[in-house]
């Protein structure tokens, strides 16, 4: 059986392994140097494709990308090719989230049980309000069964499934072909009390706000309070108060909505494609989108991180996504220093990381605003052997980024 590592696992080694590498001084001072080094580390890469941004000053700096979206038609990765994000979708949470603030519908000091449409409380402490900022921050007490949150991955009905990509999704991972569960429906038979698979072990035994743990069905509770809070479909409120404004025209939760000409084939490794799969958590990190808008997402929340736009909302709720909202010293190491909405603060550095099977994401920048840059690849790394492999290329790319910022 494969030895697998799966999004919570995987997002700690792209957040702490890729630290230890010490960067090789270069000098590349233009486009044309840039894209001829990221073409030798993409030929010295397992990755099939990937795509890179980068911004600095408010303009978009460099953008290109490399090998391809679906290796076995020869279809080449571009700007415009969709693939999913993983766990960065979790700071399209954060801006959904942000933008129902703006327009009055709670606070980050609500309790969560004045908004969803059923009870959640840690049976630990029967009395303790959990509350948004809880959610937003990862300390709200509600964890990730692993087994329970594989089973929230499916393979789409109609997938050929006798492909060894499949057979790893359905074999390894115990993966089913089905159609979607709603996101109320799960996530109250797995936190609601008397639910079918409700278990006290899914609450830490520490009070709300006490103790940080990273959780995609929190996340998901988050935009199931959103929905239920604005009376609006999840990813339609984000369609209208998030993607749209930005002109985000090739982003959706929607994978049926994607050409399947622009939509990048997910890949095991090399030669092991992965049939099309969904996740009933989709909120947590399945939001599909390009390298382009990505572009313009990254161009808009280092406008925000120096008050200089209100596309999206208030000047002050884009500091809300960004300020540190818990006490030093309760991220684990190498997640960072503290946590905005959903974002990692880091240093100087704002950031999150995504990945799923056969996919990667990574987007950060300066809290000044200045520089950033966001990385996509339709590569796998919640393989253990696939940590290395990441980290190397990840490495490698950031070393040329910011050798190339250096020059401009």
């Amino acid at each position: 059986m494969t030895k697998l590592i799966f999004p919570i696992l995987a997002l700690l080694c792209l957040v702490a392994c890729k630290k230890n590498e010490v960067s090789e001084p270069q000098t590349i001072n233009t486009q044309t140097e840039l894209t001829a080094v990221l073409q030798q580390i993409y030929e010295e890469s397992e990755a099939p494709g990937f795509a890179l941004s980068i911004v600095k000053e408010d303009s978009l700096l460099y953008q290109d990308a490399f090998g391809y979206a679906d290796t076995e038609a020869g279809i080449p990765y571009t700007n415009q090719t969709v693939q999913p994000l993983g766990s960065v979708s979790k700071t399209f949470v954060a801006a959904a989230l942000v933008r129902a603030i703006d327009l009055g519908y709670f606070t980050l000091d609500t309790d969560i049980n004045e908004l969803l449409p059923f009870s959640v409380q840690n049976p630990h402490f029967p009395d303790a309000a959990i509350q948004v900022r809880d959610l937003v921050t990862h300390t709200s007490g509600l964890l990730d069964d692993f087994d329970y949150y594989v089973q929230r991955y499916y393979v789409f009905l109609g997938e050929d499934v006798t492909g060894s990509g499949a057979q790893i999704l359905l074999n390894d991972f115990g993966l089913s072909q089905r159609q979607e569960v709603p996101l109320a429906t799960f996530l109250s038979a797995y936190y609601g009390l008397g639910g079918a698979d409700y278990a006290v072990s899914h609450f830490a035994q520490a009070e709300p706000g006490t103790q940080w743990a990273y959780s995609n069905l929190a996340t998901s509770l988050t935009a199931l309070l959103i929905e239920s809070a604005t009376q609006q479909d999840f990813s339609t409120f984000v369609q209208m108060h998030v993607l749209q404004p930005l002109q985000m025209a090739q982003s959706t939760y929607e994978k049926q909505d994607v050409p399947e000409s622009q939509l990048a084939q997910l890949y095991w490794a090399s030669g092991i494609p992965l049939p099309q799969y969904g996740n009933d958590s989709y909120p947590d990190g399945s939001l599909h989108s390009s390298n382009a808008d990505m572009a313009r997402y990254l161009q808009n929340m280092m406008l925000g991180a120096k008050g200089e736009t209100e596309i999206l909302f208030s000047k002050d709720r884009y500091a809300m996504l960004f300020d540190p909202l818990l006490e030093p010293g309760m991220l684990p190491f190498g997640f960072g220093e503290n946590h905005g909405v959903f974002w990692f603060l880091d240093g100087d550095i704002i950031t999150h990381d995504g990945s799923d099977p056969g996919l990667v994401s990574h987007l950060q920048f300066d809290r000044s605003g200045e520089t950033g840059f966001v990385l996509l690849a339709n590569m796998d790394v919640t393989q253990e052997d696939q940590e290395a492999v990441w980290n190397t290329f990840f490495n490698k790319v950031k070393q040329a980024v910011e050798a190339f910022l250096e020059a401009n």
